[in-house]
């Protein structure tokens, strides 16, 4: 390589270096983010938070971005005992921000560590928390919310787990997130994180007696609908009988109304009867004569047997039936 070749690489290389020292001296920060300068590692002046473009030492200082936004952790389903010693899995989740980002790049350095630190912190403070109070106060959200009440289950003793009554509590479950919030929020502070909120997403049973709780809570709506089983067969009952009771008063009523005005009728072509028979001796005697035909029609069947005595009238009757009707003796004839 000649002289005049290695002055023109020379001069190359110059020239880019002079080009990177010049592109190193400017940097951008993102609305999003913020920037912490460090020189040989550690950090110098104040945090960068203004978005836009600036200036640094090129090659001796380095640009390390952290994140402004509201972040989150997730946190994993984890067995705990309450107070009454019944275990539960709670689940819980959270929302943080870098409050003070001096402080989180010297102690934890990225997310991944102050993920790590909020799983220590907040896992251990939701068990301290959840280990002081029973499951009730767990599982119900508020002391002053009012619970739906079944009006027909009112009546039955009041203790816990009685049916459709509801124990009352002395904190509920805000109270205790509140109270794993504060715990927290104060140790969290420490590595400059702010800890803006914290939820319990989900309380479940563990899953040894997750068949026993759904098993009572099966018995639990079987007495219910027994005992809505009973009722409805007691009202039905009664409503059977109510008909029974107005279908004899109906009955009843009829029966005495149609006696009534049979016996007016009767009464009425009884005395149209008399009216007709009594005119004259004959017309009574051929009435009485009806009456008897009437009611030996009735009394006497084929399978009658009589033994009557030879005064008796219906012996007459019956010696003049068979009786060979005399000879008429013929008319005059007319003048």
């Amino acid at each position: 390589m000649t002289k005049r070749g290695c002055l023109i690489g020379l001069s190359i290389l110059v020239v880019l270096v002079f080009f990177r020292a010049v592109l190193g001296c400017f940097y951008t920060v993102h609305q999003t983010k913020q920037v912490i300068i460090t020189q040989f590692g550690k950090p110098v002046d104040e945090p960068i938070t203004e978005p836009g473009l600036h200036l640094k030492l090129p090659f001796i200082q380095e640009v390390n971005e952290i994140d402004k936004r509201f972040l989150e952790w997730d946190g994993s389903p984890v067995a705990i005992p309450t107070r009454d010693k019944t275990y539960i899995h709670v689940d819980t989740y959270a929302r943080w921000r870098i409050d003070n980002p001096k402080t989180y790049f010297v102690r934890l350095h990225d997310e991944r560590s102050a993920q790590s630190r909020l799983e220590d912190i907040l896992g251990s403070e939701t068990r301290n928390s959840i280990a002081k109070h029973d499951l009730i106060e767990i599982v119900r959200t508020d002391k002053d919310r009012k619970p739906l009440h079944d009006e027909s289950l009112k009546t039955g003793p009041v203790g816990l787990g009685t049916i459709g009554v509801l124990p009352p509590i002395v904190f509920g479950r805000s109270k205790v997130e509140d109270e794993i919030k504060k715990a927290a929020a104060v140790k969290l502070a420490e590595f400059g994180v702010e800890l803006l909120d914290l939820r319990l997403r989900r309380v479940n049973y563990n899953p040894d007696v997750l068949d026993r709780i759904y098993q009572r809570m099966i018995s639990e709506r079987r007495q219910i609908a027994q005992r809505f089983r009973s009722e409805g067969e007691g009202e039905a009952a009664r409503i059977a009988g109510q008909k029974e009771r107005d279908l004899n008063e109906i009955q009843s009523t009829a029966y005495r109304k149609v006696q009534e005005i049979r016996g007016e009728s009767d009464a009425k072509a009884t005395e149209i009867y008399a009216r007709a028979y009594t005119q004259n001796p004959q017309a009574a005697e051929f009435y009485g004569f009806l009456k008897s035909m009437e009611t030996y029609r009735k009394v006497l069947t084929k399978e009658s047997t009589l033994v009557l005595s030879t005064d008796s009238d219906l012996f007459n009757l019956l010696k003049r039936a068979g009786a060979r009707p005399t000879t008429v003796p013929p008319l005059a004839p007319a003048r």
